[in-house]
């Protein structure tokens, strides 16, 4: 006898044995439209088994086996709901982290509707594999769209499909240097298997709900029009429960153009950045005529890892954060210098950091892994090169460098100092190798304190600012830092995983405390080692991640020049830069590219 089921088919054998089938094996097509109704079906002798007040016999293979089909029926009710739930969530989750709230899934996607009509009308055999492509697709734009979400919350963007796979081989280094190897491991592990389960999930989840939708086809033709028809009404009164999240949801298919549009334009990208870097105004220019101005000074350009322009005016940092620029413009006041600081926008926002130093140091736009490895490849004029072209020994200072950096060759440097060779043997404050402090101290001895040295061009990345923020270390005597052991007392008890157990308000306070940490540092290292030859360059790299700022958040970072020569800020007057080194809210805002030619205008000829 056969039982035809939209759940479950079951065979006896001539011996009575009952073999059950699942949901995967494809139903009898001439049963489809019409399963037969339950209660009409033929008693089976499972069914004769069963006691009067439907209880399971003590014993008896009959009861065994009508337990075991009841057991599976429940199993494929329960996987029929997981595949509808699996199919809908990748469908209406949203793909940004601040817009998970439960009202967010109170919507009707079209691509289920329009998606599912489709595979309906499709003849049996098609409508198989036609719905295995549909879930893997489906499943690979899911994988997108949590992609999405992981961008979002670090870098505050989408994903780019061309031109962000660069970026994952930093994201594991920061995790390595954040939470260690094992969570490394961990990490990737993880990453690598969503990415073969999502495809391969939602193909089997689409295909059942096919399956089943078409031994019910009458009410599934009706619940889909119906959908259809609510669905228009909806879109029609641009109905919403959450701002900016219709009812009427389109949302998978908006991301889907999104990505290809990205594409298109990411592969179309290479083109447009070797048109911009062809314009030059300075490649030509002789060396004895670049930056005039400041022949005989030192330059140090300092950026300061994620400090944003969040830092200065988000009303749940800024008054510390103020108060200590205030307090810093005063005391370098009564050191003898003078300072004015404006606004720039950065490439990036959250993380992408040697972007913006690119970007800052070529006057290109360089805001993606490929415009930054076209740069690298080119001869553009940076200002490394500049200040070497013109006579100044250029030095980098790269204290977050654990390995083999072939860019330092492209910008020019007659000395690199990185982690390995700035001889710290005191501990890790989380993703930092190397304090700020004693960063610029082996700077200040090695290169500063040199005797008969000419004058030094130094660009030097302070990274105590970068997150995860915790562990933060304490400012100390400039005397006392030896080799950095020191430190080692600062960093006892501290636990990596406690890291992930902080609220977004400790985050906050955490990032707020190590900027203060490295501004106060640097105002100290001006008072202590400044002189009448140095010019002080110091500015953001780009804002910190979204768990700070908020969504929506600028990209502008502050910028500051500091020196105790007059004639050095009266050369940027017409920039408009405001006094002290904290930006007012009205200061000019540039584009962090137009600073090279900015500068080098100002200080050339």
């Amino acid at each position: 006898m056969i039982e035809s089921r939209p759940d479950i088919a079951e065979v006896e054998t001539p011996e009575g044995a009952a073999e059950t089938a699942t949901l995967d094996a494809p139903p009898n097509e001439a049963t489809l439209d019409a399963p037969a109704d339950e209660a009409a079906l033929p008693a089976s002798a499972d069914d004769a088994t069963a006691t009067d007040d439907g209880a399971e016999p003590a014993d008896g293979a009959g009861g065994r086996r009508a337990w075991r089909r009841h057991t599976r029926r429940v199993g494929g009710w329960v996987l029929t709901a997981l595949a509808a739930g699996l199919v809908f969530f990748a469908l209406v989750a949203p793909n940004q982290p601040g817009q998970y709230e439960s009202a967010s899934f109170l919507r009707i996607p079209i691509e289920a509707l329009i998606g599912f009509g489709v595979l309906l009308v499709l003849p049996a055999r098609l409508r198989r594999w036609a719905a295995l492509l549909a879930g893997a697709v489906l499943g690979f734009l899911m994988i997108m769209k949590l992609l999405d979400v992981g961008f979002y919350s670090v870098l505050a963007r989408p994903f780019d499909p061309v031109l962000d796979w660069t970026l994952f081989d930093s994201a594991a280094g920061f995790v390595q240097s954040s939470m260690g190897r094992t969570g490394a491991i961990v990490a990737v592990v993880v990453v690598v298997l969503i990415a073969v389960a999502a495809p391969v999930l939602m193909a089997l989840a689409v295909k059942r709900l096919v399956r089943i939708m078409a031994g019910y086809r009458t009410a599934a033709n009706r619940s889909l029009a119906l959908l259809a028809i609510v669905w228009v009404v909806c879109a029609a009164q641009g109905a919403t429960i959450v701002k900016d999240q219709p009812i009427a949801s389109t949302a998978t298919a908006d991301q889907a153009t999104w990505h290809v549009q990205a594409m298109e334009a990411g592969l179309k990208d290479r083109e447009v950045f070797a048109r911009e870097a062809a314009v030059d105004a300075f490649r030509d220019t002789p060396g004895d005529q670049l930056l005039t101005g400041l022949r005989g000074k030192d330059v140090l350009v300092t950026f300061v890892e994620s400090y944003g322009r969040s830092a200065v005016e988000d009303p749940s940092m800024a008054p510390q954060v103020d108060a200590v620029l205030d307090a810093g413009t005063e005391k370098l006041k009564a050191a003898g210098f003078a300072s004015r600081s404006g606004w720039l926008t950065s490439p990036t926002a959250g993380g992408g950091s040697w972007l913006a130093h690119a970007t800052l140091l070529s006057g290109l736009w360089i805001n993606n892994g490929q415009r930054h490895n076209n740069l690298l490849a080119s001869d553009r004029l940076t200002l490394n090169t500049a200040f070497r072209k013109a006579n100044w020994r250029t030095v980098g200072v790269m204290p977050a460098i654990e390995r083999a950096w072939p860019e330092g060759e492209f910008f020019g440097y007659d000395k690199l100092y990185d982690a390995r060779n700035l001889d710290y043997h005191g501990p890790r404050f989380s993703y930092a190798p190397v304090p700020d402090q004693y960063t610029l101290s082996v700077f200040q001895r090695n290169e500063m304190a040199r005797p008969g040295r000419g004058p030094i061009m130094a660009e030097m990345p302070l990274v105590s600012s970068h997150g995860p923020w915790s562990p933060i270390p304490q400012m100390l005597d400039w005397n006392r830092l030896g080799d950095g052991s020191v430190y080692n007392p600062m960093t006892e008890g501290f636990d990596s995983d406690d890291l992930l157990k902080r609220s977004a308000s400790k985050v906050r306070d955490d990032y707020r405390r190590s900027i203060e940490y490295t501004l106060n540092m640097l105002v100290s290292y001006l008072q202590n080692y400044g002189n009448d030859n140095l010019v002080f360059v110091f500015l953001g790299d780009h804002q910190p991640a979204p768990i700070v700022t908020g969504e929506n958040a600028s990209r502008d970072v502050p910028i500051t020049i500091v020196a105790k020569d007059p004639a050095v800020l009266d050369r940027i007057a017409g920039w408009n830069w405001n006094d002290g080194i904290r930006p007012h809210p009205d200061a000019p805002v540039w584009r962090m590219d137009a600073f090279r030619d900015k500068f080098l205008t100002a200080f050339s000829g």
